[in-house]
């Protein structure tokens, strides 16, 4: 099927994928490049430096300015604005536009603004209205003014409680560990032993704490080290992810533990403020057995089989 463009639109580009359609009243300058599949809808205008993927849906009401790049399978929503000039002045022009990046399978929900050379993550989703000022994680859900994240996509969320089973072949191998308890009196005692109630024998030991609401620890994966992640105060959602599939689970009670092993990317975020997490684990520091980003952590699942 060839290309579909409405005869009431001004499309001057020559750089249009197979099977795409573009309806009335959109303006599309020579530079820009579209791709296989895509459905672009009334009344956009796509600029000269913008490269759109396959697959890609458009909605009604959308300025494509230059600077932009959208990947496969993008979603964006009708009236979405993206700016890229960091400080607008009339007649006055940046030397050279900042690079703003949609990731492959994302969506941008109605209204919501994006400010200049923002990334946002493979697979992540903007909620309607929302003002995206940072970087966006790959998979995050991010809502309101500013944007924060407050869920991931494709996550089955568990409150963390002593009636989960410990189970070793969970996916994700994650085990939720329970702490021996000891109530008295002068006050009450948490006890955990090596190789009894804890997992591993620690090497090293941290405690994150004063976490604004709206920020993410973690976000990487261990190539060798176990970790144990204890809520000695308040509450910390943990994400924990195979590559494969995505589990959410709500830490808030000091005798309980998740153990997150090698291989699995872990995610910590909406801390309460009181919050204190602590992390034992297996390793000295090393900063090479760490993957800090998530396509590298998927390739090296993919080696690692």
């Amino acid at each position: 099927m060839s290309v579909t463009i409405h005869p009431l639109s001004d499309v001057q580009c020559e750089t249009i994928g197979e099977n795409s359609r573009i309806w009335q009243f959109v303006v599309v300058l020579p530079g820009a490049k579209i791709g296989a599949d895509c459905n672009i809808c009334s009344h956009c205008l796509i600029e000269n430096d913008v490269v759109i993927g396959d697959r890609v849906t458009i909605k009604s009401g959308v300025q494509l300015w230059d600077g932009l790049c959208i990947d496969d399978d993008v979603f964006v929503g009708p009236n979405a604005t993206f700016t890229n000039d960091k400080f607008p002045r009339s007649k006055v022009y940046p030397e050279k536009r900042p690079v703003t990046t949609i990731g492959r399978g994302a969506s941008i929900g109605g209204g919501a603004v994006i400010l200049p050379g923002i990334t946002i993550g493979e697979y992540a989703m903007v909620g309607a209205g929302a003002v995206v000022t940072q970087d966006v994680p790959v998979n995050a859900i991010v809502k309101g003014v500013p944007a924060k994240i407050t869920g991931y996509t494709n996550t089955s969320s568990h409150q963390t409680s002593k009636s989960i089973a410990l189970d070793e072949e969970k996916f994700c191998g994650p085990v939720l560990y329970s702490l021996e308890h000891i109530k008295d009196i002068r006050g009450d005692l948490i006890v955990g032993e090596c190789f009894k109630e804890l997992p591993f024998e620690p090497k090293r030991i941290f405690m994150v704490h004063n976490v604004p609401s709206s920020k993410v620890r973690g976000a990487h994966a261990h190539k060798e080290c176990h970790q144990l992640l204890i809520a000695t105060h308040g509450s910390v959602n943990v994400i924990l992810d195979d590559g494969v599939k995505r589990e959410e689970y709500i830490l808030s009670d000091p005798t309980l533990g998740i153990h997150i092993k090698p291989g699995v990317w872990g995610i910590q975020y909406k801390y309460s403020l009181d919050a204190v997490l602590l992390v034992l684990a297996s390793h000295q520091y090393e900063a090479a057995d760490y993957i800090r980003d998530y396509n590298e952590f998927i390739a090296w699942k993919s080696s690692n089989l």
